[in-house]
């Protein structure tokens, strides 16, 4: 994969992933741009060929390394805030100069596109909308008691080989006690590129088995290599102590506009309420996938897994009857929330 680097008026510097349609006959109009997981961690191999599966199906596709995570260039830590990736959105629209977008944000990257859904500056910018996964859009919904999706392989997936920067003193205390809000991000223990350079993929291990179903914990496909991970977990834990501190988007969230989709996965590492709470606020969600027998990274590479979910994804873009049903709707919220545990 070829990085190109983009300097955006924000004073971003992102590491910048192109896949052009693999077939011009079939190119569709408009771009679609992906905003991964993290929050602050680099683009994992699995998402690079799933973005190439989208691109030979005719997709003009384009991701990009939120600022601090993989190639892209690190921000002083006081910039690490949900309101940074928003204004990085905007203003890597403006750069690409394609005027409306679509966009396909997941996890953190879904809780990204749902704020930028509520900021009319931003969604003005946006074409259709894919939020998948998503974590919590602001405070409030951090603030939430709920429960996850079916069981995962978290506890039940074999250690993770390799290096571990958590097996190292000063580093298991200094990121165990930013965890436990004992010491902030910025602290001087730890610098930042030293603690990016440190944290390793083995590090993640559980929290990449918590992204499969339990029935795969043993074979987890690998995620990362070396040379392609990347994770800043003081400017992650700094981002996620501002959603934490923000207040609720829901009422400008209800007056958006673009039309969207909310894609969730049977496993999910992530509440339930954290998704129903955006399909709740965000009138323009037009159907809900719910992609049974995935975790929370619903394109791992596994079985049918990617073409399952392109089917879903393209048939949205495109305006096409949805392969799976609209579920849950509004209305099916609380059944919903009560039977999938």
């Amino acid at each position: 994969m070829t990085t190109q680097h983009w300097s955006l008026s924000t004073g971003s510097l992102v590491a910048v992933y192109h896949y052009p349609p693999a077939n011009p006959g079939t190119r569709h109009p408009i771009p679609l741009v992906y905003l991964n997981g993290g929050p602050v961690r680099g683009i994992s191999v699995l998402d690079h060929r799933f973005l190439q599966l989208l691109a030979r199906q005719g997709y003009d596709v384009y991701a990009y390394e939120q600022a601090g995570g993989g190639r892209s260039d690190l921000l002083p830590m006081s910039q690490y805030t949900i309101s940074r990736p928003v204004r990085d959105l905007a203003a890597f629209v403006d750069r690409l100069n394609k005027r409306k977008v679509d966009i396909l944000g997941f996890s953190s990257g879904g809780a990204v596109l749902t704020r930028a859904l509520a900021d009319p500056s931003v969604a003005a910018r946006l074409h259709r909308a894919i939020i998948a996964e998503p974590g919590p859009m602001d405070g409030p919904t951090a603030r939430i008691a709920g429960h996850k999706g079916r069981k995962s392989a978290r506890g039940l997936a074999p250690a993770m080989t390799g290096p571990r920067s958590t097996h190292v003193p000063r580093y298991a205390v200094a990121f165990g006690l930013m965890r436990l809000g004992l010491l902030t991000p910025d602290t001087g223990l730890i610098g930042q590129a030293e603690g990016d350079n440190a944290f390793t993929a083995a590090d993640l291990g559980s929290d990449t088995a918590s992204a499969y179903c339990a029935r795969d914990a043993h074979r987890i496909p690998a995620e990362d290599t070396a040379q392609n991970f990347s994770f800043s977990p003081a400017a992650s834990l700094r981002i996620q102590q501002t959603v934490k501190d923000s207040p609720s988007i829901a009422s400008k969230l209800r007056r958006s506009r673009t039309p969207a989709m909310l894609m969730i996965a049977e496993c999910s590492s992530q509440l339930r309420q954290w998704e129903t709470t955006a399909l709740a606020n965000d009138l323009a969600i037009q159907r809900t996938q719910y992609m049974p027998g995935v975790g929370h990274h619903m394109w791992n590479g596994l079985d049918d897994n990617n073409d399952r979910a392109a089917a879903v994804i393209t048939a949205f873009l495109e305006d096409k009857p949805a392969p799976l049903p609209n579920y849950p709707t509004r209305d099916e919220i609380p059944a919903f929330l009560r039977d999938h545990k």
